[in-house]
């Protein structure tokens, strides 16, 4: 059975393409762009909210994107179990929608961040990451200026107790630590969940990471789970 993916596209976007590819060609599953104009997402298994700088980032990343009409839709799909994944600035704008706890605010250093690194698997019973072992070790690349994953020290607290990091920035074997962590976010956090798991956000970029032509296949480790879950919507039809 396929998977069908949809790629949320805003205006401002730059990675949906690579989405789409990932999906189409280390996939080989069928996939969509769904422009931000529309209103259904019934026809999808997974969605996908690529990088970019929706709205050209104005005011802060993802704060205008929230308000897009398709993201009822977003809302509804999450809602009712459905596997979402933001990438990038699919992350912020899943925080900025309150569909994920916390920000992302500048990089520490306020410089863009663009480089290849490894991140650590902390949770691997959410929608994306049930076909990696815990601590597993992922390769992929980065690239933004507004990375850094901050919340206050109860809500990181919570985080933890509710097992929703799902990556942390760490080194080549696995060892989280400042140096590896691109931007300053805290405790090292590269990705997290909703307290469903359905519901992941992340700032590597695992659609430009699916074949070692391109400098490696990690990313299909993320992007195949929803399909080895069984196609998913996680129990929807």
């Amino acid at each position: 059975m396929n998977t069908r993916y949809a790629v949320i596209t805003f205006p401002g976007s730059n990675g949906e393409h690579d989405a789409l590819k990932a999906v189409e060609l280390g996939l080989q599953q069928p996939v969509e762009p769904v422009w931000y104009k529309e209103t259904s997402l019934d026809r999808f298994d997974a969605l996908l909210l690529p990088g970019g700088f929706s709205y050209g980032d104005y005011l802060r990343p993802g704060a205008i994107a929230q308000f897009a009409p398709i993201m009822s839709a977003v809302e509804e799909f999450a809602s009712a179990g459905g596997p979402v994944l933001g990438i990038c600035n699919g992350f912020q704008i899943l925080t900025e929608a309150r569909l994920l706890p916390g920000a992302l605010l500048r990089n520490q250093a306020l410089e863009f961040r663009c480089r290849w690194l490894h991140v650590r698997t902390e949770n691997n019973q959410t929608a994306w990451t049930s076909s990696l072992d815990m601590g597993e070790v992922l390769y992929l690349p980065i690239a933004h200026g507004d990375g850094r994953y901050f919340a206050e020290p109860e809500l990181v607290q919570e985080l933890q107790d509710n097992n929703q990091i799902v990556f942390r920035y760490c080194s080549p074997t696995g060892e989280p630590d400042g140096s590896a962590n691109p931007n300053g976010s805290v405790n090292e956090i590269a990705g997290i969940s909703n307290r469903a798991g359905n519901v992941v956000g992340l700032m590597p970029h695992p659609e430009r990471a699916y074949d070692a032509l391109i400098g490696g296949a990690d990313g299909l480790r993320i992007l195949s789970a929803v399909l080895a879950a069984g196609a998913s919507k996680l129990g929807m039809s």
